[in-house]
């Protein structure tokens, strides 16, 4: 049992630690991706912020060489018009991956195709170069038109002069007025500006380290605070059962029915289980003592016949002219008799259940009074016999004990009645005896039990015929009880439940 107490706080700990464990993880992952994702979606307002900032200065006229972009590591910038040119970078920004372009510095020529943008205009997070520093950023994108100003002229002189260098022709070609055509017919592409900018992950990279690096410092250390407190507490609570188990087998040991577990002054289970057992035990000595009380008794009521039977046998054999044989006659059917009772009662505490068959009861009642010289009263009569389920030789005996009880202690008369109250049949049987006083009315239905003035072997019988009528009767779902009958005596009213 001990072990077995180990192994019940073992798996309660195992179990607690496993559940904290899964719960934490759970929970740990649940909080660290909550984290990271709300750190990038700050790091993409903080870009697609700087994106707009800029966004808005092109928007009001503000030549894009003319702009004075962020040249710090927290916002780079880069703006590429519609064709897919680059036009302008922060001054320190050397390469871009994960935007869709690999090299940032402005060109004539096409860039590399951006990347898409997803619903809230932000690209996949890439890694940039800036001044020779590796970092990664989450990039968000801004599209913007210009609108028309005072400086278009110079930025279409602009516009002819990279016309010029594109086709390889040089100022004095005589083709001028040619290029500047060329640039005014430009493509709205060409017009039409994207501003990207970026914002560094590294801090939400960090926050992210270092919030796995807390849990898997802490979670070890909490699981194993879950674990001993686990422990502790189920070893308290199991504390009162290993009183019970020890108290029990001290119990075994000494066979002394008298002793009682210790019960907890709580108010769990445990305490349930103490007073259970304690009942238990209560009424394992009580059905222990009365067994005893019933082999004495049953010893003692043997004793008695079996030492007049002998007495009378040794006599006969020395003189027989000496030998009674109608008492030995009358002795041998007291020990029959008396077998008869004993047998029965063991196999009523053995729990045997009467058959369930149908039974007229009032051929029974009508039965057993002729055999006692009785008439029977049954009123009113009906139509099935007043028909119970049981075992018929046990109700013959149940009413035989009761009007042999009757006749015993009856000075003129016996009576018996057979009616119906109800669901039940009830069969009174009275007498006009001295009747049993409230004291011992229920004591008069023990075994070996019999009131001082019936107490000879001869007039009181062994005392058996009331308990065994009593038991008989709960064994068919009834009850037996004793009162006073009208006018003096006793009755005895038995109530036996109507089959159907």
């Amino acid at each position: 049992m001990r072990r077995l107490l180990g192994s019940v706080r073992a798996r309660a700990t195992v179990a607690a630690t496993l559940v904290v464990a899964v719960v934490l993880v759970a929970a740990g992952t649940a909080v660290v991706l909550s984290l990271r994702a709300n750190l990038i979606d700050r790091a993409g307002a903080d870009a697609e912020s700087a994106a707009r900032k800029v966004a808005a200065r092109l928007a009001t006229g503000t030549a894009w060489d003319a702009l004075d972009l962020p040249d710090d590591d927290d916002e780079p910038v880069q703006i590429v018009d519609g064709t897919g040119r680059v036009r302008a970078v922060s001054e320190d920004l050397e390469s871009v991956s994960g935007t869709g372009t690999s090299g940032v510095e402005p060109s004539a020529g096409p860039a590399p195709t951006h990347g898409t943008l997803d619903d809230d205009a932000h690209l996949s997070s890439g890694e940039a170069v800036i001044d020779g520093d590796r970092g990664t950023y989450r990039w968000a994108a801004v599209e913007v038109r210009p609108g028309e100003s005072d400086d278009d002229s110079g930025r279409g002189a602009e516009t002819e002069a990279e016309s010029e260098a594109d086709s390889g022709a040089g100022p004095g070609s005589g083709a001028g007025s040619g290029s500047r055509e060329d640039a005014e017919e430009e493509d709205d592409d060409a017009r039409t500006f994207t501003v990207f900018a970026g914002a560094p992950l590294d801090a939400a990279d960090s926050a992210v380290r270092t919030a796995l690096t807390v849990m898997l410092i802490g979670l070890p250390v909490l699981l194993a605070v879950v674990a001993a407190v686990t422990w502790a507490v189920t070893r308290r609570a199991l504390r009162p059962v290993e009183g019970i188990r020890a108290e029990l087998d001290a119990i075994t040991g000494s066979r002394d029915l008298a002793r009682r577990v210790p019960e907890p002054a709580t108010h769990d289970e445990i305490a349930a289980l103490a007073r259970t057992t304690n009942a238990t035990l209560a009424a394992l000595e009580d059905a222990v003592d009365k067994q005893r009380r019933f082999v004495a008794d049953a010893s003692h009521e043997l004793r008695s016949p079996i030492a007049s039977l002998r007495t009378q046998l040794e006599v006969g054999a020395e003189h027989p002219e000496l030998l009674d044989l109608d008492g030995a006659v009358e002795d041998t059917v007291r020990l029959q008799h008396l077998a008869a009772d004993l047998l029965l009662l063991a196999r009523l505490d053995a729990g045997e259940r009467p058959p369930d068959r149908p039974v007229r009861l009032a051929d029974l009642v009508a039965r057993e009074a002729a055999e006692h010289g009785l008439r029977a009263r049954v009123a009113p009569e009906r139509a099935d016999g007043y028909e119970v389920r049981g075992s018929a030789p046990q109700l013959g005996r149940i009413l035989g004990n009761l009007l042999d009880n009757a006749r015993r202690h009856a000075r003129t008369e016996v009576g018996l009645t057979l009616r119906q109250d109800g669901p039940d049949a009830v069969v009174t049987v009275s007498d006009d005896g001295p009747g049993v006083p409230p004291a011992e009315r229920e004591r008069v239905f023990e075994r070996f039990v019999r009131l001082d003035d019936a107490r000879t072997r001869d007039e009181g019988g062994a005392g058996l015929g009331l308990a065994i009528a009593r038991d008989a009767a709960h064994r068919h779902g009834g009850s037996l009880a004793v009162g006073d009958r009208p006018g003096g005596g006793a009755e005895f009213v038995l109530r036996l439940p109507l089959a159907g």
